[in-house]
């Protein structure tokens, strides 16, 4: 991000899930669970190489054991951007969280979770499809976690603009825990229509989790407030 701006996402998640996939990955019924999040997500650009991201927020929910509601996590770092060119840029994402009161984990227990170190690398490229702005964005990242199995994970995102103000979005969450016995894994996709107007955007989506193992298939709406200055 260029230096002194400054970009805010304000995002609502609410998911609920009624089943869950076993060890082998198939679909089973489990007790019923509701989480929803209200989170603010900030980056400001420091110089035109480095950008200081954070990130914070309320959580609450409840399943059939306990019922939560409280603070989020939080998470801050820096990202460096190694290579830019015209179409093209790779970063590099180094971070810490704190776990909020809720669920930090899909297939933990609401609450549990300490501190979270986090190294990602970030690529994106842009071209044009038909005319038409297209981009794509591949993370892969490591999480070593305090009072949860470390974690991979894989994201990416395909973006296309059918006309100046609008912007589709496809997205997957990808990721494992590294447990003792059975690693946990989940992939989630989401899909979005976000509308600019000027300096401001608003987003709203669809996430479901498409597959996994040992861990729920929750599944919800998303709404979010961008805004640059």
């Amino acid at each position: 991000m260029e230096p002194g701006r400054t970009q805010a996402i304000v995002k609502y998640e609410r998911a609920r899930a009624d089943q869950g996939y076993d060890l082998n990955g198939n679909l089973v019924a489990i007790y019923g669970r509701r989480d929803e999040t209200l989170s603010v997500f900030v980056e400001r650009g420091l110089t035109p190489s480095l950008t200081l991201q954070a990130k914070a927020g309320a959580t609450r929910g409840h399943d059939r054991w306990v019922s939560y509601s409280g603070r989020g996590p939080i998470e801050a770092g820096l990202r460096w951007t190694a290579q830019r060119d015209p179409r093209s840029s790779l970063a590099v994402y180094l971070g810490a969280g704190e776990a909020g009161v809720g669920r930090n984990a899909g297939y933990a227990a609401p609450g549990k979770g300490g501190l979270d170190l986090e190294a990602r690398v970030l690529y994106g490229r842009s071209a044009s499809w038909r005319g038409r702005e297209a981009f794509i964005d591949v993370e892969a990242a490591r999480l070593k976690r305090h009072g949860l199995a470390d974690e991979t994970r894989l994201d990416a995102t395909l973006g296309l603009r059918p006309a100046k103000a609008w912007l589709v979005l496809a997205q997957v969450y990808a990721g494992q825990a590294d447990r003792d016995g059975p690693d946990a894994r989940w992939m989630k996709g989401e899909i979005s229509l976000a509308r600019a107007f000027g300096d401001w955007s608003v987003q709203a989506g669809w996430r479901d989790t498409v597959s996994g193992r040992d861990t729920a298939r929750d599944r919800g709406g998303v709404l979010a407030l961008w805004r640059r200055f």
